[in-house]
């Protein structure tokens, strides 16, 4: 059943009042289910950008919020989350095409990260260092303390509005910061209706403000602008290259791309197997960083593997992301649609087996399973970001952590086996953020440190750990006089 809405109208965060801009240009947001103007937001200029800057750092200087009030405004926000999940979901849902029961679960998520971020706000502790054991040190008395470090900008992407921008906001607020967001241009009202449950919760004018714009304009102001002290960015290799080219010496976490790999070794349960890679390959039609893309699997048990995964696969339903029924929604745009097909029909040109899927239909791709990727192919070698998995096969396990590793990226992985050394030479070996033992890459609890290295990024996410990133170490010695 078609779900057919007027636009509605969003404004801009700016100390603490949702503003319209002046001169009325707006950006339209359309639904990927079909192509409609779902909402529209104003285009922040220069001039609502520093009036969002001058508000974060007035806020910023006031230090207006303890610790444990900073914990209570953010428990406040997590529950008004899971209060309101199915308003939210049902805008992520339309805006961005995520299946809503996909999006119900990333509200979940969102709301438990800003409670773990809770948390964390009355934990910021530093430590004595024993410099009394020094020469000549033995009337002082040193330690370090931890101090909030300005105005953090937080950039975030489409595929994940909810949890992402949890994850960078409130982090940001629970060591003592004040933020400028700046949501995905496909994906903006998620984000609005979060920074309104922060509002609802407490949370002072000034200390949250959104922005709304296109990378090449907005984005460009942001990375150019000295008042910022820290960026947290999610997003492509090149743009993330770009920022830390700009920035200079100020600090930023960079959460890129990957092509995940997960390696099925010959000892593995292949059903379970087959089972996560047709849960970890699909999840919000293949957009997702940690998307198990290149699936390596032993010569002895590729046929075993491909027999259980593909009905799998073709199992899933594919429909309009608002309905309970769709497991794979519509492709955030048509050109990122039309490109993953290029994709397809480019590796089955170039010897590559599509056993399932792969048709397009507007934004609409079916799920598809390839075999007899090789290494030097497109599909294996950037991120796919669309619904399909390839499989390529090896012979043993180091050929296996040698195509893992053959990568620019490397985030997240995964590998399945009941051999204990195997898996202890993958943890060892394999050049990657993360690697799942009998799980595959996609898994991520928000707990967890996050991130990865080469072309996958610098600096780790969730709260705990972002947080020593937004904060300054300083270290205090009392020269003892008695």
């Amino acid at each position: 059943m078609a779900v057919t809405t007027e636009p509605k109208h969003f404004g801009l965060l700016i100390n603490g009042e949702w503003l319209d801009r002046r001169d009325g240009k707006l950006l339209e947001v359309r639904s990927p289910n079909n192509g409609q103007v779902f909402a529209t937001l104003p285009e922040a200029t220069q001039d609502e950008l520093d009036a969002a800057i001058e508000a974060a750092q007035r806020a910023f200087d006031k230090q207006e919020l303890s610790p444990n009030q900073r914990y209570e405004i953010l428990y406040k926000a997590s529950q008004l989350l899971t209060e309101r999940v199915e308003d939210i979901a049902f805008h992520m849902s339309m805006e961005g095409g995520k299946p809503i029961k996909e999006a119900r679960m990333e509200v979940g998520r969102a709301a438990s990260t800003i409670l773990v971020a809770a948390e964390e706000a009355k934990r910021i502790h530093g430590e004595q260092i024993p410099v009394e054991a020094a020469v000549a040190s033995e009337k002082r008395l040193a330690f370090t303390m931890r101090q909030p470090i300005g105005v953090i900008c937080c950039i975030s992407p489409f595929n994940f509005p909810a949890i992402l921008v949890a994850h960078k906001i409130a982090p940001a607020i629970a060591a003592g910061n004040t933020v400028v967001l700046k949501p995905a241009s496909a994906t903006p009202v998620t984000a609005v209706k979060i920074c309104q449950a922060f509002l609802d919760a407490g949370l002072p004018a000034g200390h949250l403000n959104l922005v709304v714009g296109g990378g090449a304009t907005l984005g460009e102001w942001l990375i150019q602008d000295e008042r910022f002290a820290m960026y947290s960015f999610t997003g492509s290799a090149e743009v993330g290259k770009h920022l830390r080219n700009s920035i200079g010496l100020r600090r930023a976490t960079l959460e890129l791309g990957a092509n995940s790999p997960v390696i099925v070794d010959k000892t593995a349960d292949v059903q379970a197997a087959a089972e996560g890679v047709a849960q970890g390959g699909y999840m919000n039609a293949g957009q997702v960083c940690t998307s198990a893309q290149r699936i390596l699997v032993h010569r002895d048990v590729e046929e075993e593997f491909l027999a259980a995964l593909v009905p799998q696969v073709e199992n899933l339903n594919v429909g309009p992301s608002y309905e309970d029924t769709t497991d794979v929604g519509p492709m955030v745009t048509l050109s990122a649609a039309e490109r993953v097909e290029a994709w397809f029909k480019e590796a089955a040109a170039d010897g590559a087996t599509v056993h399932c899927g792969g048709s397009r239909e507007a934004q609409f791709v079916t799920p598809a399973v390839i075999s007899g990727v090789r290494s030097d192919m497109r599909i294996f070698q950037e991120e796919l970001f669309g619904p399909a998995v390839t499989v390529t096969v090896f012979d043993d396990i180091d050929e296996a952590i040698a195509l893992a590793n053959d990568s620019r990226y490397g985030l997240q992985g995964g590998i399945f086996t009941n051999d204990l050394e195997t898996a202890w030479k993958a943890a060892k070996q394999v050049h990657i953020g993360a690697l799942m033992i009998n799980d595959t890459s996609r898994y991520r609890a928000d707990q967890m440190p996050f991130g990865g290295v080469k072309e996958s990024g610098m600096g780790r996410e969730g709260p705990k750990f972002v947080i020593e990133e937004m904060t300054d170490l300083k270290l205090v010695v009392f020269n003892l006089q008695g």
